[in-house]
């Protein structure tokens, strides 16, 4: 039986955890230990050799005695199937909170409590309300543990659970393609209309991303549960999502070049309109999904930010303010988290520019000077004080070191692996087994999942060739044009020059002479430009491009006699907002979106409405107005406003008659008017007008 030894009896233990956490955490560690046990994750000088004479069993020799045959893969598995019943739910996308002894006894709704015979517990029994809302993340970021829990075992239950989690999730993405961050377990509906990157949706498309990756190169496992859907099985389809969500990110939630340097920011799920302008230390991770899927141009862009960030407070505060300039909300701590680090380690390993070696130096000696401690490596509780919490989180062993040594260490067999492996979002490393699966043949598109592209489009996700050096610089990176822009916008150019450091370790490094200071001054913090490298790397005559500036203004309407705005002045309809009274009005324009202007005068000039008073707009939103609304107000003739019949957005027009109208076959007379209960209708239809 699984861990039940002398010392231990499992995961036998009555306590209510989190299944995200416990699922990356837990069964990812185990899954990866027992990979590097078994030789198919890389150890330097670790060749085992299986001497097991039952075929599908493992026998390896260890050091002293100690016989290595499963023992790792099965505490993975007893602690999985505990996890297992959170997922039954009518929706497939699992519960938040699971008991490991006990199950779900807290959530009464679920299918395992309809039937006395199946069911772990009746409805009867009295137990403290459990929230069944859950997070996009939590939910959707589990099929990577589970898909190779199930080649391990052979048990395709897990997979199939997965999969059907990650695809509850996308199957109920907003109208603007993105998922939201709070859902409803039990009844699917989203519990916030907040979108982004970051918190509560992160892994979500990172595990989209490295789901296609793990699944490339082997073939499927067939399923038998109900409601199984083939496309789960195409490692195509996931690449899919991704490519669609990336779609959708760059079009609701990225601000370009014209915004001083290109960020993300927090929008409508449903509209696309802007509802905040901060973004987390969390959606650092996406840089690092973005280089493994080819953009690497993009995430050079993305990380420049956060770098300017990192080195302005020596870390990365947990949300901040790219309006405000500053930490938004008091939110200004730092816990330890790896994003940041694991974007750099991708893009390193992508483009081997030097300058990525000296963020990583950067982040190397804050780390080492503000975190350290006798007995541990705490977090910082506020990023501008420097003040520590008395806590050290899993995730800094876990993924931050580790990503920090993975950099530092081209030589290591990770590094050199040709194999489609992947980390887990917490940092655990999974590929699966060769010897359990057949590998896959090589891809058509049909058989994919993926529509079929031409060598020429320039959407396919292909590792482009890192860039040649340029002139005078050995750095890809400092001989940007835009590297001043992040610089910008981090507000660097505010920040004072330290002069004095303060650290624990330096009182330390008195009495261990292999601690220096060095190790706890970091090379250039508070600096201008070019942050981190030393003066060899920087481009001789070095010079940074112009700033775009942002395209805005505001149209102000004047208030009418009578003409008080209301909220009944605006209301909103599908796909935009009418407009009952123009008194008053105040449209907040901006040019942020490409619009086709061919046979329009001036064209390239075109504005979309951003905001209407203080109501923000999507980027897909329309603004509805009725002729006769602005007919006092808004003089056809006058040169600055130019109205453009958008063809696309009216399909049918039809004039009904106020008088009634007679057959000629019979007396019967039919009302033509819509409020009569005679009234009735037809369907038609006819090309735009």
């Amino acid at each position: 039986l699984a861990g039940q030894g002398l010392r231990a009896r499992g995961f036998d233990v009555d306590s209510k955890v989190q299944v995200f956490e416990t699922m990356i955490r837990g069964v990812g560690g185990l899954l990866s230990a027992h990979l590097f046990a078994m030789g198919e994750l890389p150890i330097t000088g670790y060749l085992p050799e299986n001497t097991a004479s039952t075929p599908g069993s493992t026998s390896i020799q260890w050091p002293q005695g100690f016989i290595y045959n499963g023992q790792l893969l099965r505490l993975a598995r007893d602690l999985a199937d505990r996890l297992v019943p959170a997922f039954h739910t009518d929706t497939g996308i699992p519960y938040p909170r699971v008991n490991l002894r006990h199950g779900i006894p807290f959530y009464s709704e679920s299918p395992l409590h309809r039937d006395a015979e199946k069911g772990v517990c009746s409805k009867t029994q009295k137990h403290s309300p459990e929230l069944t809302e859950t997070c996009s993340a939590g939910a959707g970021s589990l099929l990577l543990e589970f898909t190779t829990l199930s080649r391990l075992t052979g048990d395709s239950r897990y997979e199939t659970m997965g999969k059907r989690a990650f695809w509850s999730i996308w199957d109920r993405k907003g109208s603007t393609g993105l998922v939201g961050a709070g859902i409803d377990a039990e009844s699917g509906l989203w519990t916030s209309s907040y979108t982004g990157i970051g918190a509560g949706i992160d892994s979500f498309y990172e595990y989209a991303g490295k789901a296609y990756i793990l699944l490339s190169a082997v073939n499927s496992m067939s399923a038998s549960i109900d409601g199984f859907s083939p496309k789960w099985d195409m490692p195509g389809s996931y690449l899919q999502v991704w490519s669609d969500s990336h779609t959708a990110i760059n079009h609701h939630l990225r601000r370009g070049k014209m915004f001083i340097h290109p960020h993300y920011i927090q929008a409508d799920l449903f509209t696309g309109a802007t509802r905040a302008h901060w973004f987390d230390s969390l959606s650092a991770f996406y840089p690092g999904v973005l280089t493994l899927l080819g953009y690497v141009e993009e995430a050079t862009e993305v990380h420049l930010l956060n770098t300017a960030l990192w080195s302005r407070y020596s870390a990365l505060p947990e949300r901040w303010s790219t309006t405000a300039g500053s930490i938004e909300g008091d939110l200004g701590w730092w816990g330890g988290r790896p994003e940041f680090i694991e974007s750099t380690y991708y893009l390193y390993r992508a483009t081997q520019d030097p300058w990525y070696l000296h963020v990583g130096e950067m982040v190397l000696r804050d780390i080492k000077r503000r975190c350290w401690t006798k007995c541990g490596w705490a977090g910082i509780h506020d990023v501008r004080s420097g003040e520590r919490r008395d806590r050290m989180e899993s995730f800094f062993l876990s993924e931050t070191a580790k990503y920090l040594f993975l950099l530092f260490e081209p030589d290591h067999p990770l590094n050199k692996i040709d194999a489609p492996f992947v980390f887990n979002t917490e940092g655990h490393p999974l590929i699966l087994p060769r010897a359990k699966v057949s590998l896959r043949t090589p891809i058509r598109a049909s058989e994919s999942g993926m529509p079929a592209k031409s060598n020429g489009d320039s959407t396919a996700p292909n590792c482009p060739v890192p860039a040649g050096m340029q002139p005078f610089s050995l750095s890809t990176v400092a001989a940007r044009g835009d590297v001043y822009h992040a610089a910008n916008l981090a507000r660097l150019h505010f920040m004072p020059t330290l002069e004095t450091v303060e650290s624990p370790l330096i009182e330390y490094s008195a009495d261990h002479p292999s601690v220096s200071i060095f190790d706890v001054k970091s090379p250039s913090n508070f600096t201008y430009y070019p942050w981190t490298l030393p003066l060899e790397l920087i481009p001789y005559n070095a010079t940074c491009d112009k700033m775009t500036a942002r395209p805005t203004f505001d149209i102000t309407f004047p208030t009418l006699p009578n003409g008080l705005l209301t909220p009944a002045s605006l209301q909103r309809v599908l796909n935009g907002i009418l407009v009952n009274s123009i008194s008053g009005l105040r449209l907040g324009m901006i040019q942020d979106v490409k619009v086709d202007t061919s046979g329009v005068p001036n064209g390239g000039e075109l504005y979309r409405v951003q905001a209407i008073n203080n109501i923000a707009m999507g980027k897909d939103e329309k603004v509805f107005m009725a002729r006769d609304t602005a007919a006092n107000v808004v003089n056809p003739s006058d040169p600055n406003f130019t109205r453009v019949r958008d063809t696309a957005m009216l399909d049918l027009v039809v004039d009904v008659a106020t008088e009634p109208v007679h057959r000629t076959d019979d007396s019967t007379t039919l009302s033509k008017n819509p409020s009569s209960d005679n009234s009735t209708s037809s369907n038609a239809s006819a090309s735009n007008l």
